[in-house]
């Protein structure tokens, strides 16, 4: 990069970028976007964390007091306590369909936008492993809120795209193990 003239937030008309050594690399960010993407990233740990250990009530807190949670193709799944029942449910079945109640969701690609400075949108691909090896895997679309300083879901929609022949939760149309 030496002698490079130009480093540092570069605006354009649709966007401004961070350029280093003469190449755009990332949008420039204002720091309430920072917060904000931080904290949801912390939520959906948070979420696939408590839900993998079965905790029912931290999972329930990842969303807002009304928050709705649609597993397609069920109908939604609206405020804390219907989701923690929701929870318990799921915790009874995979305890019922497996030996060992061991599953653990791995969450990537997860794409950030922000309609507003008060609305997130998210989306991302998830994998569950189960005694079986992978098991199913599918897809979240989020909306966020931000409530008392932190960013919960306000809804999310989450979809089994395919599960492999025995798995514990079958894709849409498909029959249990």
């Amino acid at each position: 990069c030496a002698g490079t003239a130009r480093r540092g937030p570069v605006e354009t008309a649709a966007t401004s970028l961070s350029v280093h050594c003469g190449a755009a690399i990332l949008p420039a960010m204002e720091t309430w976007e920072i917060e904000a993407r931080l904290s949801i990233q912390q939520t959906i740990a948070r979420y696939t964390h408590a839900g993998d250990s079965g905790r029912s009530k931290d999972f329930a807190e990842a969303f807002t007091v009304d928050g709705v949670m649609e597993p397609y193709p069920d109908a939604p799944i609206a405020g804390r306590e219907a989701i923690v029942a929701f929870l318990e449910e799921q915790k009874a079945s995979l305890a019922g369909a497996m030996d060992s109640r061991l599953i653990r969701h791995f969450v990537s690609s997860l794409r950030i936008d922000f309609p507003s400075r008060h609305e997130a949108t998210t989306s991302s691909y998830f994998m569950a492993v189960t005694q079986i090896g992978p098991d199913h895997w599918g897809r979240y679309r989020d909306r966020f809120v931000p409530v008392d300083g932190e960013w919960l879901i306000a809804h999310r929609f989450v979809r089994v795209d395919g599960a492999v022949p025995g798995a514990w939760q079958p894709e849409p149309g498909g029959s249990a193990g």
